[in-house]
């Protein structure tokens, strides 16, 4: 990331563009590694096939889903969980743990930026060699990726893709207490994908549940998300227009850049650059 190193005086959106750039071209050298989902995400949706062909044999809907809709959740999910990937709060561990971070202190550029254009750099070859592979796959089921709201899909991802970057930035952060955080960001990312619906549609859970989630910012990374596109959204009993549903994900991610900057704050008078 040599080529990406800011200078005094530089235009930050171009400095930015060259790290989106740098990042693509990096990563493309290790490109097969990537390539392994090609394999990887069909056996898994596979799995769901029949789990859920097996289920909508003795009734014709679940929670509100027919068969079809159940796919169609559970393969923009996995599209979703795509473009969120990033390992933004990982790559914050390891400068923090060495002391390399220092480098970054000494830069005229927010370290916050440069990991979202990093990630941003990241997702563009990624949906090269990922995406569309695994959705030409998907379409062999009758998956057709066509969003009853486009407009509203689109503003929808990009928040989700925004957010999760936040949430996993925010793990990261910690280390600033902790120093390694692996065990922490392991725990975190788990209970993220069991409450933000990779796993399972949320309404799927039990009532009482459903309510203990409306109110945590995990289902706006994936859920939301996905009911959007289907163009109708239900949790806990309660049922929103598709623009009110996208207008409160917007604001979990002011609330989430908040709170990422309060600790922010608080973290970086702990960093001494020990290891540097």
């Amino acid at each position: 990331m040599q080529s990406a190193v800011m200078k005094r005086g530089d235009n930050p959106p171009r400095f930015y563009k060259a790290v989106i750039t740098a990042t693509y071209k990096e990563n493309f050298a290790y490109r097969n590694q990537m390539a392994v989902s090609i394999f990887v995400q069909p056996i898994y949706f596979l799995v769901h096939y029949f789990i859920w062909q097996a289920i909508f044999q003795t009734r014709d809907q679940v929670s509100g889903f027919t068969f079809d809709q159940m796919l169609l959740y559970f393969a923009v999910s996995s599209i979703v969980e795509f473009l969120n990937w990033d390992s933004s709060g990982h790559m914050l561990q390891r400068l923090i743990q060495t002391g390399q971070f220092i480098t970054f202190q000494l830069r005229p550029v927010s370290h916050l930026y440069f990991s979202f254009c990093q990630k941003i750099g990241h997702r563009i070859l990624a949906f090269l060699i990922e995406i569309l592979p695994v959705m030409c796959f998907y379409i062999l089921f009758g998956i057709r990726f066509v969003p009853a709201k486009p407009f509203w899909a689109v503003i929808t991802l990009f928040l989700s893709f925004i957010l999760s970057f936040l949430i996993r930035y925010t793990i990261g952060i910690f280390a600033f207490w902790f120093v390694k955080t692996d065990g922490v960001s392991r725990a975190v990312l788990l209970f993220t994908n069991i409450c933000s619906g990779a796993f399972l549609p949320l309404n799927l859970f039990p009532a009482g549940f459903q309510k203990f989630l409306f109110y945590l910012p995990f289902q706006f990374v994936s859920y939301v998300p996905v009911r959007v596109f289907i163009g109708h959204y239900e949790l806990a009993g309660m049922t929103m227009s598709i623009p009110r549903i996208v207008f409160l994900q917007a604001a979990m991610v002011g609330a989430m850049f908040l709170v990422n900057r309060a600790l922010w704050y608080l973290g970086i008078k702990r960093f001494t650059g020990v290891g540097a």
